[in-house]
C-alpha cells in the first residue's frame, strides 16, 4: 500500500510538472515588418500587423497593444500583450523616428552678386529653416575664400546644408551726365553763350564731374544750330555721351515791324476747343482750303484737337487753366500749367508742340498782380527752353469789344495790310467769330492775301513786355 501510494504521489507530481510547463510556455509572437522599424519624421506610424499563436491556436483577438509614439524624433516601444489563464505574455517592437531631411538655406539677393571693383560686399542676409528644428539661422557658419562665400548649417539630426554666393567685382554700368538748364537752348543773334553747367555721377566712382570732356562751340554771331558734346568715362572705362543743342536765331520782331511774309494772314484761335463752334470753324477752313493755328486749353473734347491736327492745322499751347492767379503765380507755376496742356496735346496727337501764346499776351499787365517782372523772365526763358511765342498785330475784338459777327469782320478787314504779316487774334469759343470767319477768308482771298499756319520757322510777332 505504501509503495502504491508513493507511486501515485510521484505520478501526480510529474503530471503537475508537465501541466505547469505546458501552462507557462509563452505563445509565439510574429511581428510583420520586424521587431525594429525606422520611419521618417512627419510620417504617421502604421501598424504593420502581427500574429500571436499557441499550440496552433490564433490568439490575435486577445492581444492588447500599447503605443506611446509621439511626433518627435526618438525611439519608442510598441508593446503587444496577451493574457492566457491569468498569465500575461508580451512582445516589444522598437520604432525609431528619424529626421533625414536637410535644412534649407535661403539667401537674400542673388547667388551671383555684381559689385563695384573698388568696394566690398555687404552681406544681404540669409535664413536657414529646418523641417524639425524650425528656424536655425543662428547656427549658420559663414566662410569666405577668394570670391566665394559659403553658408553651412547642421540640424539636430546632423543633416547638413550648404549654399554658396559668388561675388563678381565688375562695373558694366555707364555713368550719367545731367545737363543743367535745357538740352535745347535758343539764343538771339549776338547774345553771349555761357554753358549752364553739368554734373556727372557714376554708380561706383560717385561724382566724376571733373572728368567730363566737352567738345563743340557756339558762334552767337552766326545764325545756325550748334552742338555741344559732353563725354565722360568711369574707372572701368564705361562711357557716356550727351549733347546739348544751341540754336542761334534772329531777334524777335515787334508787332509794328514789317518782317515776315508780307500780305500773309495768320488766322489764330485761342481758348478752345469747344463743341458747336470749333467743329464748325474746322468745317469752314476745310471747305475754304485754309490752314490756321489753334492755341488750345485743357477744356473741350479731345476729338476736336485730334481733328485740328489731322486736318493739317497747327496745334499751339495756350494754357491748361486760363486762371491768371495760377498761371502767373510764379515761373514754376507757369511751366506747370503749360506742361499740362502740352501733355494733353501729345497724348491726343503724339506731337509735342513748342508753339505757345501767353494768356493775355506777352504785353499783359494782369500778371503784375501775382508776380512782378514775371513776363520779362518768361519771354526770354521760353526761348531758351526751345519754345516760340506769338502775340498778334490784329485783334478781332471778340474777347469783349464786340459780340456780333459783323463787328468781328470789320475789326479784322480794316486792320489788314499788304505791307506786313497779319497775325489775327480770334477765339474759337465765340459763335460770332465762327459766323464771321467765312467772310473774312473770302475777303482775304478776293484782295490778294495768302493764308498760312504758324510753324517753328514763322517769324515771331511779339508785343512790348510791360511786366
Amino acid at each position: 500500500m505504501k509503495k502504491k501510494y508513493v507511486i501515485g504521489i510521484v505520478s501526480i507530481t510529474i503530471l503537475l510538472i508537465i501541466l505547469s510547463v505546458i501552462f507557462f510556455i509563452p505563445p509565439k509572437f510574429e511581428l510583420k515588418g520586424g521587431k525594429n522599424i525606422e520611419i521618417k519624421y512627419g510620417e504617421k506610424y502604421k501598424e504593420p500587423g502581427y500574429k500571436v499563436t499557441k499550440f496552433g491556436q490564433n490568439l490575435n483577438k486577445n492581444v492588447k497593444i500599447t503605443n506611446k509614439i509621439k511626433n518627435k524624433v526618438g525611439t519608442y516601444d510598441v508593446i503587444y500583450k496577451v493574457k492566457i489563464f491569468g498569465i500575461t505574455f508580451s512582445q516589444t517592437r522598437t520604432v525609431k523616428i528619424v529626421d533625414l531631411e536637410k535644412p534649407v538655406i535661403t539667401l537674400n539677393g542673388n547667388t551671383n552678386v555684381l559689385i563695384c571693383p573698388n568696394s566690398e560686399y555687404q552681406e544681404e542676409g540669409y535664413k536657414a529653416i529646418d523641417n524639425y528644428d524650425g528656424d536655425i539661422t543662428e547656427k549658420i557658419k559663414i566662410t569666405k575664400k577668394d570670391n566665394i562665400i559659403t553658408y553651412f548649417v547642421k540640424d539636430s539630426s546632423n543633416n547638413e546644408a550648404k549654399v554658396t554666393r559668388k561675388i563678381i567685382k565688375e562695373d558694366k554700368t555707364s555713368p550719367s551726365i545731367n545737363l543743367k538748364g535745357n538740352k535745347a537752348i535758343t539764343l538771339y543773334l549776338g547774345n553771349t553763350w555761357k554753358d549752364p553747367g553739368y554734373t556727372a555721377n557714376d554708380n561706383c566712382d560717385n561724382d566724376i564731374t571733373n572728368k567730363v570732356a566737352i567738345s563743340g562751340s557756339v558762334n552767337t554771331n552766326k545764325l545756325g544750330t550748334y552742338k555741344i558734346t559732353y563725354a565722360v568715362k568711369d574707372s572701368s572705362q564705361n562711357q557716356t555721351t550727351v549733347q546739348r543743342t544751341v540754336k542761334v536765331i534772329s531777334k524777335p520782331t515787334n508787332s509794328g515791324s514789317s518782317s515776315g511774309k508780307k500780305g500773309t494772314i495768320y488766322l489764330t484761335f485761342d481758348d478752345g476747343p469747344k463743341e458747336g463752334t470749333t467743329n464748325v470753324i474746322l468745317d469752314i477752313l476745310k471747305e475754304e482750303n485754309v490752314k490756321a493755328t489753334f492755341f488750345v486749353t485743357n477744356s473741350g473734347p479731345d476729338y476736336l484737337i485730334k481733328r485740328e491736327y489731322n486736318e493739317g492745322h497747327t496745334v499751339g499751347l495756350h494754357t491748361a487753366s486760363h486762371n491768371y492767379s495760377i498761371v502767373y503765380k510764379s515761373v514754376d507755376s507757369y511751366y506747370n500749367d503749360l506742361k499740362q496742356v502740352q501733355d494733353r496735346v501729345k497724348r491726343i496727337t503724339g506731337y509735342e508742340s513748342k508753339i505757345i501764346r501767353f494768356p493775355g499776351g506777352s504785353s499783359n499787365t494782369v500778371s503784375k498782380n501775382y508776380s512782378k517782372g514775371i513776363m520779362s523772365i518768361l519771354t526770354k526763358d521760353v526761348l531758351n527752353k526751345g519754345y516760340k511765342y506769338y502775340d498778334w498785330n490784329i485783334s478781332s475784338g471778340d474777347a469783349g469789344e464786340t459780340t456780333s459777327s459783323s463787328g468781328v469782320y470789320n475789326n479784322v478787314i480794316r486792320s489788314l495790310s499788304k505791307n506786313r504779316a497779319n497775325m489775327i487774334l480770334m477765339h474759337d469759343i465765340k459763335p460770332y467769330t465762327r459766323d464771321a470767319l467765312r467772310n473774312i477768308i473770302r475777303y482775304g482771298k478776293n484782295n490778294g492775301y495768302t493764308f498760312e499756319k504758324i510753324t517753328m520757322s514763322t517769324p515771331m510777332i511779339t508785343h512790348h513786355v510791360n511786366n
